[in-house]
């Protein structure tokens, strides 16, 4: 059952015929005394709950009711009624429990969309399964990992993928997050629609309206055709937000709008438009953090993070280095066609032992260097370590210096350019050995005006 609490009667009927038609049981309560009563004699399965009643519009009376729901029963799902205006209300409402916030005036499907999540979320079981097990119900083909904190992860992408549930992924560098969303998308009931991926922190903030909306022809001076943005590129599909700490304050605003009510305004047009899409976001930043500090939006964390999916660093995996140095180099056989490649059982574990700030990205690229630098088919611990020590990553190839000598930003400045010299300008290789993304690399690069080929990688 559902329970409605809305003090006027016509958001009460809109609701309740809304869900009735699509075969939910449904009840209504217009106040908190009635509602209470239903909650402790028959416990719904989903509460939407108004945040204002009668002639108090301050939201106290809906976030006491709130509150006391919660200590009712804490596992029911509230989604919040409330209107622009009260959206900080809404993010103090998320705060006490709530798990998701609907604005006023809503769309209808956007209401049955996040109505079906919760339910959903609420009604999937959390098993343990085996990697064996997991891999007979889900498609996690490019997944390689059996630690029991990767098994954890598994489990909660296989049982939020059937859902509209938005995901947030968060972790350091080279971890995994976009295969992460990849395995969302490919198991959900979105697999046959687009996946549209976009990384946030190489759009800069002229051009993120364009980018993410679409432009129509004379826009702005160089817009000579229409262009189709990411948003509707993505309709009916999943938008992969990629970077999304990197996002500037004026571009949160503008995408918190269409993750809120899933409308957008082409740059140029009048004419809004609608978009079904199911968002998943990354991040290898803080984003609570950034909130306390003032450059994240609070709304914006709570509107992507239904479900959060951390990822550990390779560094809490080391029984899964195997593994991916198995996959790596079965792959680098096929693509060289070296079919005796292999690297002994003393390398692997001394590869085991590495800290590999740069993860799993690190890890690749250090085994694919030595396969095509060494002219064994058997790799060795030497091999190995002879491109380690050429790599600017890691700790020990560099000689630091004494504190108070140097600011942060001096040091980053000298590890760049001693990167990008040592991969003679290839940008890919050089921001490997960093231990970050190519669009990283390329803000550094622009932000310490340091001169770079583009046509070199």
């Amino acid at each position: 059952m559902i329970l409605i609490i809305d003090d006027d009667i016509a958001v009460r009927t809109s609701l309740f015929l809304l869900l009735k038609n699509e075969g939910y049981e449904v009840a209504a309560a217009q106040n908190q005394e009635e509602a209470r009563n239903i909650v402790q004699k028959n416990p719904p399965a989903l509460i939407m709950l108004d945040l204002n009643f009668s002639i108090d519009t301050s939201g106290k009376e809906g976030m006491q009711l709130l509150q006391q729901i919660k200590k009712i029963d804490d596992t029911i799902p509230v989604i919040l009624i409330t209107g622009w205006g009260t959206i900080e209300l809404a993010v103090q409402g998320m705060k006490l429990g709530a798990n998701d916030f609907l604005n006023k005036p809503w769309s209808n499907d956007h209401v049955l969309q996040s109505v079906k999540t919760l339910l959903d979320l609420r009604e999937k079981e959390t098993t343990k399964h085996t990697r064996k097990q997991l891999d007979s119900l889900y498609n996690f083909n490019q997944i390689i990992g059996e630690e029991e904190g990767m098994l954890d992860i598994l489990e909660t992408v296989g049982r939020v993928a059937n859902t509209n549930a938005s995901v947030l992924i968060t972790g350091e560098s080279g971890t995994g997050k976009e295969l992460i969303a990849e395995a969302i998308h490919h198991n959900s009931l979105r697999s046959s629609k687009p996946f549209i991926k976009v990384n946030l922190g190489g759009i800069s903030a002229s051009l993120f309206e364009s980018e993410m909306f679409g432009h129509v022809r004379g826009a702005f001076t160089d817009a000579r055709y229409d262009r189709i943005g990411r948003f509707e590129m993505a309709n009916k599909g999943t938008i992969f937000l990629d970077e999304i700490g990197d996002l500037d304050a004026g571009s949160q605003v503008k995408l918190l709008r269409v993750l809120q009510d899933r409308t957008y305004e082409v740059l140029g047009s009048s004419r809004t438009k609608t978009v079904d899409v199911r968002v998943i976001c990354a991040t290898n930043r803080n984003l609570e953090e950034m909130v306390a500090k003032g450059s994240f939006r609070e709304d914006l964390l709570y509107r992507i993070n239904l479900i959060t999916v951390k990822l550990p660093p390779l560094r809490e995996r080391q029984k899964d280095i195997p593994l991916l140095v198995d996959f790596f180099i079965n792959n680098l056989k096929e693509i060289y066609n070296r079919p005796e490649l292999k690297i002994s059982r003393e390398g692997i574990k001394w590869l085991q032992q590495l800290p590999l700030p740069g993860n799993i990205r690190q890890l690749k690229n250090l085994v694919e260097r030595s396969v095509l630098v060494g002219m064994k088919d058997n790799l060795e611990i030497d091999d190995l370590r002879s491109q380690l020590q050429l790599s600017p990553s890691i700790k020990g190839s560099v000689q630091l210096p004494e504190v108070g000598t140097i600011t942060l930003d001096e040091l980053e400045i000298q590890m760049i350019k001693k990167a990008m010299e040592f991969h003679k300008n290839k940008i890919s290789r050089a921001a490997a050995a960093l231990g970050i993304t190519r669009s990283a690399l390329y803000r550094r690069l622009e932000k310490y005006n340091i001169p770079y080929d583009e046509t070199a990688d």
